[in-house]
């Protein structure tokens, strides 16, 4: 091997850690915080200094904060790609008056009113859900996600109670 060849070599091997280091540092730059990302939508939302957080387990977190007549909870298992943003907010308890015409009405609301959320049962509830594993999540998703099941299930909550709710 000539002298050349092996400059060429040393070249082509720092090269390619410099090109590493730059992805590493890249990567590191555009890592989404999203406790905070979640922390500043629900400043915003939260009514009453009523927002409140929760670690269950390790390496998760779960809020809760009242928009206008409703509670919203908002959870994440994690910070890895993997890992999922829940948010749901409950609007009507269950059983209801009249629930095929209530489930119908839901599906129809699911298919033209509803974004990303949908309408569901947990726990013998109607609620508004979302969820979304967090690859490629921006901030701005993240915050729409939290948003739109916030607005969905305080214009819906009241109208459901009045023409489905038990006494």
């Amino acid at each position: 091997m000539t002298s050349y060849q092996s400059n060429q070599e040393t070249v082509a091997t720092e090269s390619t850690s410099t090109d590493e280091l730059i992805n590493e540092i890249i990567e590191e730059a555009n890592a989404i915080n999203y406790v905070e990302i979640i922390e500043n939508v629900i400043d915003t939302l939260e009514q009453d200094d009523s927002a409140m957080v929760s670690h269950p387990s390790e390496g998760s977190y779960r809020w809760k904060f009242k928009y206008g007549t409703v509670e919203v909870f908002v959870q994440l298992t994690g910070i890895t790609d993997e890992d999922t943003l829940t948010v749901w907010s409950a609007v009507l308890k269950l059983p209801a008056k009249d629930e095929p015409r209530l489930m119908r009405q839901l599906l129809e609301m699911n298919a033209s009113g509803t974004f990303e959320a949908r309408f569901a049962i947990i726990e013998n509830q109607v609620v508004v859900l979302t969820t979304r594993t967090l690859a490629d999540l921006s901030a701005g998703e993240a915050s729409r996600l939290i948003t739109i099941v916030a607005t969905i299930a305080d214009n819906n909550d009241e109208i459901l109670q009045s023409e489905f709710g038990v006494s």
